[in-house]
């Protein structure tokens, strides 16, 4: 029998080559007054921001246009939301990487009720509900990785040894619309596009296999790695398949936030809360230097503990997926870290110690890991088993992943 499962509310979704055209007539089905977010100057750098300016003052939109530089803070939103609750706005746009989009749907969430975003904040404050109204908000990824247009939290990040990394949550915070241009991803270096990638990677990887999965994010994760596969490569190497590539992985970033809206995640985002608040590290990056360790650990902890639940099933799915052959479950496990590990390596993923991490950081991290996302992880792991993925990730650790896989 089919266990069953529910689906929450998705935006809109606009995909294809051109599709930022129909922002203004999207737009001006909410009003003509915008607050328009970017980033801190590579969307308005671009070719792509004085036509829209055009359009959108020949349509006749009043909007101002500000600027996330970085991961935004609770401070940073509650800035935004006290200077601009006043203006009245019809609409929230956010055009940028996942941390612009995470910081427009906080502000479009706060604009009218004008409260402090700690209030809603998962674990570090009051935690009280969320009762809206909101502003209606359009996002519009400039990268492809944090799916963060097809999501309903805002990830806020306060950094320092007291640091956190905590969502606002709600499903009134889904986007009306999704815009998803891939012609908006052509200038992403080669670094952003490893980073970016890689955790579009982990989100699709980690919500096939979180405990929360069903068939329809199972279907839609599958999907999504296979365009990894085909895309990430081709657009990380540039070439003649380079356009394609960034296509496929636009794609591959929206399905992964479809698929994490609904499943939940697994350790290697649990780790990234931590790593990404306790250290000014990019949460691409962490997703990226971890992904193959986790995996390698995960695995060999299921053969131990759960060798005939589901979970390595479908890690040998993934296995062969990624490897693009029919392959025995035992080999198919080996090739999926063999892959991940090659892949970290060919796109030059920095080591843990490179980022400021040592194993002295280690206690601090492993207990700040034990997050909602830990909690899907298809199974717990133990501390001694959390360590050693960040142990793996030092440059003084083994210089591949064996044993268990």
């Amino acid at each position: 029998m089919i266990p069953s499962f529910a689906i929450g509310r998705l935006p809109r979704i606009e995909f294809g080559a051109g599709s930022l055209a129909t922002l203004p007539a999207l737009a001006g089905r909410y009003g003509r007054r915008l607050l328009l977010l970017t980033g801190g100057r590579s969307f308005t750098a671009s070719a792509h921001w004085p036509d829209l300016a055009i359009v959108l003052k020949s349509a006749g939109f009043d909007y101002a246009l500000l600027h996330i530089a970085g991961e935004p803070s609770p401070e940073d939103i509650d800035a935004i939301v006290r200077d601009q609750r006043e203006g009245r706005w019809d609409l929230v746009v956010g055009i940028g990487g996942g941390s612009v989009l995470d910081g427009a749907k906080a502000v479009a969430g706060l604009l009218r009720p004008g409260n402090s975003v700690m209030d809603h904040l998962e674990g570090v404050g009051p935690e009280l509900p969320y009762r809206g109204p909101t502003t209606p908000f359009i996002a519009v990824p400039t990268t492809a990785g944090t799916g963060s247009e097809a999501t309903k939290n805002a990830v806020l990040t306060r950094q320092g040894p007291e640091g956190f990394k905590k969502s606002f949550r709600d499903e009134a915070l889904m986007a009306e619309y999704a815009i998803v241009d891939p012609e908006l991803l052509a200038s992403c270096p080669p670094d952003l596009i490893a980073a970016n990638g890689m955790d579009a990677l982990t989100q699709l990887l980690e919500s096939y296999l979180s405990t929360r999965a069903n068939p329809i994010t199972d279907a839609l994760a599958l999907a999504g790695l296979a365009a990894v596969r085909d895309g990430l490569l081709a657009w990380y190497q540039g070439g003649a398949e380079a356009a394609a590539g960034r296509e496929r992985m636009a794609l591959a970033a929206l399905l992964s936030g479809i698929c994490l809206a609904q499943t939940g995640l697994g350790s290697v985002h649990g780790l990234a809360q931590p790593l990404g608040s306790l250290f000014p590290i990019p949460h691409g990056v962490v997703c990226g230097t971890l992904v193959a360790a986790a995996t390698q650990v995960n695995i060999a902890a299921l053969r131990e503990r759960e060798p005939s639940g589901p979970a390595l099933a479908k890690y040998a799915t993934v296995g062969r997926l990624l490897a693009g052959s029919s392959l025995a479950d035992a080999d198919a496990l080996e090739a999926l870290v063999a892959t991940l590990e090659a892949w970290t390596g060919l796109m030059r993923l920095p080591t843990l110690d490179r980022l400021g991490v040592t194993a002295a950081d280690f206690p601090r991290i492993v207990a700040a890991s034990r997050n909602s996302s830990m909690k899907t992880n298809p199974l717990v792991l133990t501390d001694d088993e959390i360590e050693h993925i960040l142990r793996w990730r030092l440059a003084n650790g083994p210089s591949s992943l064996g044993g268990g896989s």
